[in-house]
């Protein structure tokens, strides 16, 4: 999170072409707040998905996160107001079923990894939903940057008492110069995946960049079987097809309903 922060800040002055940088006089109310809400699902985020590594393999962690829609869904309907069509309500339930066969039949399945994947879920929906509500308001608009560089100060509030609390800070002692390499690349790395999600957020609903994100989960399941061997039950392996079946079968829908939507609006506007 440090590294991210620090990434966070330059790019506040430089946004190399991300974001059109604006000028801020003052802070907006809640200000604070917003950025401790989104900081926490931040670290619970990354703290979750680590977890879940730790007891299931990389491609049953990724197909467990292929849900997310689903929750998306429901969290937008709650928080934005934001109404799903039929169609698209019933493309999500290849991914469920999807989801359920992989877990079924997964050979490195553990009920505390399945939990951690599942809770990473929900705080990653929050974490996008909420975002994409601070970056589209109608009142103030946070920048991309603004977002990356306040919300990862405000993980690295939470994560200090966590890390003194949960981390054997002895067994860091011996890290060596390539593991603090590796830290540094992966702090570098998430911040430019963090912040391209804030940019896409501006663009498009949070239910799209939830099913968009389940297709780069295909990817890094098969990608972690190739590279870490890890076996794969065909069952599984059905399930697997089954979601992502299901995300491009909500594309479609998606993109039915806004035609659909558009055609309404025409008209109306005719009928005026």
């Amino acid at each position: 999170m440090l590294i991210t922060a620090s990434c966070g800040f330059l790019q506040l002055y430089f946004p190399c072409g991300m974001y059109k940088p604006s000028q801020r006089l003052n802070k907006p109310p809640g200000f604070y707040r917003h950025m401790v809400l989104v900081g926490c699902t931040r670290f619970l985020t990354v703290v979750l998905g680590l977890v879940a590594l730790n007891y299931v393999a990389v491609s049953f962690t990724e197909t467990i996160k292929s849900s997310a829609p689903l929750f998306t869904v429901l969290i937008s309907r709650f928080i934005l107001g934001e109404q799903t069509g039929l169609y698209v309500n019933l493309s999500l339930l290849p991914v469920m079923s999807g989801l359920a066969l992989c877990s079924i039949n997964e050979v490195s399945f553990e009920i505390r990894g399945f939990i951690a994947a599942m809770a990473t879920n929900l705080t990653e929906c929050l974490q996008n939903v909420y975002s994409k509500m601070l970056i589209s308001g109608d009142k103030f608009k946070y920048t991309p940057a603004e977002l990356q560089f306040y919300t990862s100060l405000a993980s690295i509030i939470v994560l200090i008492p966590a890390s003194l609390l949960l981390v054997d800070l002895h067994s860091t002692e011996d890290a060596s110069l390539s593991v603090a390499i590796y830290y540094i690349l992966n702090g570098v790395f998430f911040h430019f995946q963090s912040i391209t999600a804030y940019v896409l957020m501006d663009y498009i609903s949070p239910v799209t960049h939830s099913v968009v994100n389940t297709a780069k989960r295909a990817f890094l399941i098969w990608l972690s079987v190739l590279m870490f061997g890890n076996p794969v039950t065909m069952l599984s392996g059905l399930g697997t097809i089954i979601v992502i079946t299901g995300v491009f079968m909500y594309i479609k829908a998606q993109q039915y309903d806004d035609d659909k939507t558009s055609i309404l609006l025409q008209r109306k506007v005719r009928a005026i």
